[in-house]
């Protein structure tokens, strides 16, 4: 009936003439030397939607918030951006401020405060420049202040 055989072992398929591998090097890659990024160029920080934040903010980084804030925002050589769904309580100094969303506060900018389409603002704003879209709010002063680039030396 059943025999007990011993198993065969398959043939070895014939060894395959090898190829040689032809030698790759990388690329070498150098990173250029640090530099002081120009203002703007790394991305700013970013407050969510989701996140509601209550102090001061202090730093030396341009700032996005499209999230809840109150208390007090001192970024005077950066940009705060308050985004479509930003909620502010805050009185900003800041280079450069541009409102999409709501801003309940005063504004001091050392360039230009620009209020889109969107945006509200209810506070006195002091500034060198400003831009307010048609459809947009504000209630409040305006005070203009010549940019400290603008002045000239008077020769005495």
């Amino acid at each position: 009936m059943w025999k007990n055989q011993p198993e065969k072992e398959p043939a070895a398929a014939p060894p395959r003439p090898v190829a040689p591998t032809p030698t790759v090097t990388a690329p070498t890659i150098t990173a250029p030397p640090p530099t002081a990024a120009p203002r703007g160029a790394e991305r700013p920080t970013h407050i969510g939607k989701t996140m509601s934040l209550k102090g001061t903010i202090t730093g030396g980084e341009d700032l996005y918030i499209d999230g809840k804030l109150e208390g007090t925002v001192d970024l005077p050589k950066n940009s705060v951006t308050i985004g479509l769904n930003g909620q502010v309580q805050a009185d900003i100094t800041a280079h450069e401020v541009i409102i999409q969303g709501k801003l309940g506060g005063n504004v001091t900018a050392s360039d230009r405060v620009e209020i889109r389409a969107q945006g509200a603002l209810t506070g006195d704003v002091t500034c060198a420049r400003i831009s307010i879209e048609d459809g947009a709010f504000f209630k409040g002063g305006i005070d203009i202040q010549k940019s400290s680039s603008s002045k000239v030396a008077s020769v005495g």
